[in-house]
């Protein structure tokens, strides 16, 4: 028999997970492995390594290992702000008049106020148990930025900061937050590195793109002694370690006999979606049993529902590796929607994998739409969402209202990746009527894909 269940279920102690696991050790189909981007061969781990740190490189070619040791230093840290609750939204399923259950795992139980705070630890242990001085990022939105910054504060490491720049005017608040702990911020493009002057040649005036600002920090990475880059979405290894999403999750819809049918995270590059449908995804793979998987992206960055799937650069300047992924080019400027953290050319290749073979969906939403859907969820939930988690609270709210059109009680799970009180100049935009919908023509979006690289 069944447990009541209550309105948080959280995870005692000894039942946190003590290992990420590895989705790509389940896959049948492989994600195609990166390219140097100057051999268009297969990038080794020497080659990696003079980028990224090298336990981390090893992580990201690792596909045989499906559970990897979390180190007692990383568990540790973890115990600050985890386990993350997972909610039964039981108002917002009474305010709907739904026969669904709905369930959020929410992330934003941390002074960084989203989930990316899960993979920064982890970089930044690896960074310091290798020596290094400080490492080098991009950020979209400022949620990885600050983050990383907290993370590198903890390991006494230098953080030095490319935030793209529509989000570095509209959320000055996240800025100084990882000043504060630290950090070094740059709006991107800019002036300090060979990358960031091109491309404000070539587009003087640009808002900025996560692509842009991935270029400049690797340029800056790699030209500085004692220093590496690290990535806050796309890689394998970043899904890695946000499997501590979905791990918590299962354990917990486990502990209470509860099967979902859906299971619903935002898009961008990756890192939120793929940690929390890991161990679903497994089950699915491993034919143990079948779950809905829906992915959403902003329908002004649709690199899922609208791009190509081929070998593109991960970054606009074209220094980082080739992946095999949905995109739209890596010379693609999105409009500077709100969701800052979703605005990525293109996709994880994981992700992109599981998406061709038809094992997940996926969507995209018009960012109106978006915050209608986190208004309605902060007046009846009382979290105001950030705009990334409000495209999974969008799709949440749908699936609940079909269900209330068909009678049918399915059991939907969505991540609520962080907190949006930083995010109030896009709420200002949309309580004042002021908010616009710019979706990408057929036209752009060819022209952009019409530039991929040539990869036989």
């Amino acid at each position: 028999m069944s447990r009541e269940i209550p309105y948080k279920i959280y995870l005692e102690e000894s039942e946190m997970p003590k290992q990420w696991y590895n989705l790509r050790a389940d896959m049948k189909n492989k994600p195609a492995p990166l390219l140097n981007p100057e051999t268009l061969q297969p990038v080794t781990y020497e080659e990696l390594s003079g980028i990224f740190c090298e336990e981390l490189a090893k992580q990201e070619l690792n596909e045989t290992d499906t559970h990897i040791d979390i180190p007692e230093e990383i568990q540790k840290f973890y115990k600050m702000y985890r386990p993350a609750p997972l909610v039964r939204a039981y108002c917002l399923e009474e305010k709907l008049g739904t026969p669904a259950k709905i369930y959020y795992k929410f992330e934003g139980n941390n002074t960084s106020g989203s989930h990316k705070l899960n993979s920064a630890i982890a970089q930044a242990y690896y960074a310091k148990k290798q020596g290094l001085k400080g490492v080098t990022t991009e950020t979209g939105a400022g949620q990885w930025g600050t983050a990383l910054s907290m993370a590198c504060s903890y390991f006494d490491l230098d953080c030095q900061v490319y935030m793209v720049k529509v989000s570095y005017e509209q959320k000055p608040f996240r800025r100084e937050v990882m000043r504060t702990y630290g950090a070094s911020v740059t709006p991107s493009p800019s002036e300090t590195t060979n990358i960031g002057r091109q491309i404000l040649k070539e587009h003087p005036g640009t808002n900025g793109s996560l692509g842009c600002a991935i270029s400049e920090a690797v340029e800056k990475a790699v030209s500085t002694e004692g220093y590496r880059y690290v990535l806050g979405s796309v890689l394998n290894q970043v899904l890695l370690h946000q499997s501590i999403i979905g791990m918590e999750t299962k354990i917990a819809l486990d502990k209470y006999e509860i099967v979902p049918d859906v299971v619903i995270g935002c898009a961008g590059g990756g890192s939120n979606l793929g940690g929390l449908i890991a161990p679903f995804m497994g089950e699915k793979i491993r034919g143990e049993r079948d779950y809905q998987i829906i992915a959403v992206e902003p329908a002004s960055c649709p690199s899922m529902t609208r791009g190509t799937y081929a070998y593109d650069y991960c970054d606009t300047g074209r220094v980082c590796p080739l992946q095999k992924m949905y995109t739209l080019g890596s010379g693609f400027m999105p409009s500077p929607n709100h969701a800052g953290g979703l605005r990525y050319h293109g996709m994880s290749a994981t992700l992109s994998q599981l998406y061709a073979d038809g094992l997940m969906e996926a969507r995209s939403v018009e960012q109106s739409a978006v915050f209608e859907a986190a208004t309605q969820f902060a007046r009846v939930e009382g979290i105001l969402p950030a705009p990334e988690s409000s495209h999974a609270i969008r799709v949440a709210l749908d699936e609940a209202l079909k269900c209330k059109e068909t009678g049918e009680e399915k059991t939907i799970v969505f991540g609520l990746t962080g907190t949006g009180y930083f995010d109030m100049f896009a709420y200002e935009k949309f309580n004042d009527g002021k908010m616009t919908d710019y979706i990408p023509t057929d036209e752009e979006i060819a022209a952009s894909c019409a530039k991929l690289p040539k990869v036989n």
